[in-house]
């Protein structure tokens, strides 16, 4: 282990503020972008972008244009993770930053469904496309650029800033929205309201931009560079050297059924007509943000608790406990008590599945080696994800307006889904206390933990970032 990685000097101490800070208001703006897309697409885009003569068809439609997104991510996460492996970590948050952007702003320039027909939807598939390319670099990036930013002992808690932009930016999706969808006409909202939040994303490009670019590269990349060790093609590196592990991550990555089941199909579930539940959409918007202020502030614990005990425990539990809390929620909402929906989306959501968000950005990076890190864990990630991608469409398919026991279907299949994900992170190896130079290697021995605890006491005195 590097003298520097242990005992940072201010300099460096200074840059890992900085790249955590990038990480959190760069990963904020770009998936506020993100969302506000999967807002629209529970509760507008099925009038506004599809033939309102089959409502159920239009639903299930809109929900699969939001799962295109995700389709378009494994390929994003080849093209943007050799970028970040080649070019450097801090180009290609830039880079996801624009395509982002300029994307979403395009959606919020679209004509609909009655002005220009069958084209309306295809030029919503085409910039969902383009999203999901985009998106797919974002968090691999951040969390390589915070991981190999972050002093020995600490990277679980700065890694997790990563994550709590992501909720933030859900945070603020949904609070645009909620202003807008309670103080306009609906059919003001509907015709131009609901543009507002995509054209308001020309505030991302410019402050993304002003706040990365003040980053410097990471020192891990950096001494890569200078030894001449940047690989030719990490990509075919990754799957040769690291595929075991790239597995394991694929499978964690289903766990993103949960945001699935709260924000999307929930949202569908709670507020379309053909569902009969008929939550007011003001009423039920205020569940994922609720929901997602109780995890901006859990979060950093989280982290920092990994950087304690480990990153496989919270995942395990964080998996298991959200997906059988996933029945708990639906039921809520079948039943139409508002305050118990609440709950059990502040429980499920906001506390227990924290116990995998907050820990993955450290978790996967850790899994692979400085010279694939963002490709390995961008390709993988965003296979798993891209899966869970059409789970909206599934569960309006397999649990359709009019059936019985939507909640036990969908439950089931969520709580199947998180089992697997608490499995693949069984099988994998602990990562905490293992040196920075060392990481992506099978055989690596970790720190001692007396000698680990003492590295992290002499880095908490230092005094960083607020809860260190």
């Amino acid at each position: 282990m590097s003298n520097a990685e242990t005992h940072p000097d201010s300099h460096r101490r200074q840059q890992s503020k900085k790249a955590a800070a990038s990480g959190w208001i760069g990963s904020a703006l770009e998936y506020y972008d993100f969302f506000i897309y999967a807002t629209a697409a529970s509760l507008i885009f099925p009038q506004i972008f599809f033939p309102a003569a089959n409502p159920m068809v239009a639903i299930v439609a809109s929900l699969a244009t939001y799962g295109v997104g995700y389709v378009s991510r494994p390929i994003g996460a080849f093209v943007l993770g050799h970028w970040g492996d080649t070019h450097g970590r801090k180009y290609v948050l830039i880079l996801c930053m624009f395509l982002m952007g300029f994307s979403t702003i395009a959606v919020g320039l679209l004509p609909t469904y009655e002005q220009v027909g069958i084209l309306a939807p295809i030029l919503l598939v085409v910039l969902r496309l383009i999203q999901g390319f985009a998106v797919a670099g974002e968090i691999s990036g951040a969390s390589s650029m915070i991981l190999e930013h972050a002093p020995f002992g600490r990277r679980g808690f700065y890694a997790s800033f990563t994550l709590q932009g992501v909720q933030a930016g859900q945070i603020l999706a949904a609070a645009v929205f909620l202003p807008l969808a309670h103080y306009m006409p609906a059919e003001a909202f509907n015709t131009w309201g609901w543009r507002i939040p995509f054209l308001l994303s020309v505030v991302v490009i410019i402050a993304g931009f002003i706040i990365r670019r003040e980053v410097e590269e990471t020192p891990a990349f950096a001494e890569e560079g200078a030894h001449g060790e940047i690989p030719r093609s990490p990509v075919v590196e990754a799957f040769r050297t690291s595929w075991a592990d790239m597995l394991r991550v694929v499978c964690m990555a289903l766990m993103n059924v949960i945001p699935v089941v709260a924000t999307i199909f929930g949202a569908a579930y709670a507020v379309q007509a053909a569902y009969g539940i008929g939550f007011e959409k003001d009423v039920y918007l205020w569940i994922p943000v609720l929901g997602n202020i109780v995890a901006v502030l859990v979060i950093p614990y989280v982290g920092n608790l990994s950087d304690r005990i480990g990153r496989r425990p919270p995942i395990i539990i964080g998996a298991i406990g959200s997906g059988l809390l996933s029945f708990g929620y639906l039921y809520a909402i079948s039943i139409h008590n508002v305050p118990l929906a609440i709950a059990m989306s502040l429980l499920m959501w906001g506390v227990v599945y924290q116990g995998y968000n907050a820990v993955y950005p450290s978790f996967y990076p850790e899994l692979f080696p400085t010279r694939t890190r963002v490709s390995a864990m961008a390709i993988s990630q965003n296979l798993g994800t891209a899966i869970t991608a059409m789970l909206p469409a599934l569960f309006a398919a397999v649990a359709p307006p009019g059936s019985a026991n939507i909640p036990l279907t969908v439950g089931a299949i969520t709580l199947a889904i998180t089992v697997l994900a608490a499995l693949a992170a069984l099988s994998a190896r602990e990562t905490y206390r293992i040196r920075m130079s060392d990481l992506g290697q099978p055989g690596a021995v970790p720190v001692g933990k007396t000698e680990y605890d003492r590295l992290r006491e002499e880095l908490a005195s230092g005094g960083r970032l607020a809860g260190a």
